[in-house]
């Protein structure tokens, strides 16, 4: 398994300078505070990591976070690993709280895919993580019922999990909206009556009838009836 000093310097080996420029604007972290590695870059490295000799994923999560890209592969790491989900989980409860920026709760969502096969096992975690109420353990919950549980069945549940969202944090507004624009698309009539009986703040509606609306999968009649309701 690799120093963190020596993580630091394969990290450096790939390094894109345009790019990091342009990535911490992006995904909003401190300038100086990112090596600049394409995502694809990162995640190749990541299974690499996971795949060699005398990987140790309890010292990886032990190194410092002060690096953009040494969060992502913490979480690309739990992703990748191979391992009973039980202990995913809790690998997972261990990543979320370094979560500081959509860039690292949405990259690792959609790293868990394996969520997928344990749905119902792993839906007490995103009602935990959806009721602890800060702005990234909420967005990261729907960020993950957004990827993982976008099914006619869980709708009640979502639609539940939702009226927690602490909106007036800007990234759990958007990930609420997100969410909510892409149950319009797939469930226009469920998604249309959410919004007329949800008590969220008005931002959050009209953003999450906005990004519908931008979507080519619904019709313009669907377009126009979302946009009378907007408040």
């Amino acid at each position: 398994m690799k120093t963190y000093e020596e993580l630091l310097a394969d990290l450096a080996a790939m390094k894109d300078e345009r790019y990091r420029v342009f990535s911490e604007r992006i995904v909003n972290v401190p300038a100086g505070s990112s090596v600049g590695v394409r995502t694809p870059l990162l995640r190749d490295y990541g299974k690499k990591l996971v795949k060699g000799d005398g990987f140790d994923l309890d010292l990886l999560l032990s190194f410092p976070n002060d690096v953009f890209e040494v969060r992502l592969l913490k979480c690309f790491a739990v992703g990748y690993q191979k391992m009973p989900f039980a202990d995913k989980k809790r690998y997972i409860a261990r990543c979320v709280p370094m979560i500081d920026g959509w860039g690292v709760c949405d990259l690792f969502c959609s790293t868990l895919k394996e969520v997928k096969k344990h749905r119902e096992e792993f839906l007490p975690e995103i009602r935990k993580y959806v009721a602890e109420g800060t702005e990234f353990s909420q967005r990261f919950g729907y960020i993950m019922l957004l990827g993982c549980y976008m099914e006619q069945a869980y709708l009640p549940e979502i639609f539940s999990l939702l009226q927690e969202a602490k909106t007036q944090y800007y990234y759990t507004h958007m990930g609420a909206a997100w969410l909510i624009a892409e149950i319009l698309v797939k469930f226009y009539e469920e998604g249309i009556a959410f919004l007329k009986t949800c008590l969220l703040e008005p931002k959050t509606v009209n953003k999450s009838i906005q990004k519908a609306r931008e979507s080519y999968r619904l019709t313009e009649e669907q377009k126009n009836y979302l946009k009378s309701l907007k408040k």
